[in-house]
């Protein structure tokens, strides 16, 4: 058998793992939020990671986040819309505070810092900034339906993907997996 080699094999991306596929938005309620448990769950943990961003003598890399991945979101619906309400109506989402950017900054700031072995702190400029945004997220969640929210959840994921992969956009701040 002279001249048959093994095949090559091929290189495998890793695969990155979503929490919504196209069937979750497909069969999410195009009329009616998310549903309340869900909300609750969600919102009371975000909070919860503010408090301890503010608060905790130790506050976690689960607390720093919960706060990102809201911050992210509503960066998402605020970029990509407009979204389907639950009235049935488009609705754009928009920066009503203008503290969007400075969110964004602040949470980056306190990931650098546990990066660097410090603990996860936002300062009282990003303490204001995170609220804020943290405030507009919780009336989208509420306002929008479930579907545009399960399409907003993929489009973050499939932005923060692409930004660990080397797709930045000239605002983009690092990503870090904390």
């Amino acid at each position: 058998m002279a001249g048959r080699t093994k095949p090559k094999r091929r290189r495998q991306k890793p695969r990155v793992i979503r929490s919504y596929t196209p069937w979750h938005e497909l069969m999410a309620s195009p009329t009616e939020p998310l549903p309340l448990e869900w909300r609750t769950h969600h919102l009371t943990r975000m909070w919860q990671g503010l408090v301890a961003l503010e608060t905790a003598p130790q506050p976690t890399t689960d607390d720093w986040r919960v706060c990102s991945d809201a911050v992210n979101m509503l960066e998402t619906l605020i970029a990509r819309g407009p979204w389907l309400a639950c009235t049935g109506d488009m609705v754009d989402v928009h920066d009503t505070t203008g503290l969007l950017n400075d969110a964004i900054a602040a949470l980056a700031m306190a990931g650098r810092r546990s990066l660097e072995g410090k603990p996860i702190r936002l300062d009282g400029a990003g303490i204001q900034a995170v609220r804020a945004v943290l405030e507009s997220y919780a009336d989208a969640l509420e306002a929008l339906s479930a579907r545009a929210m399960v399409r907003c959840h993929r489009l973050t994921e499939q932005r923060i993907a692409e930004i660990l992969a080397g797709k930045r956009l000239p605002h983009d701040v690092e990503v870090m997996d904390l």
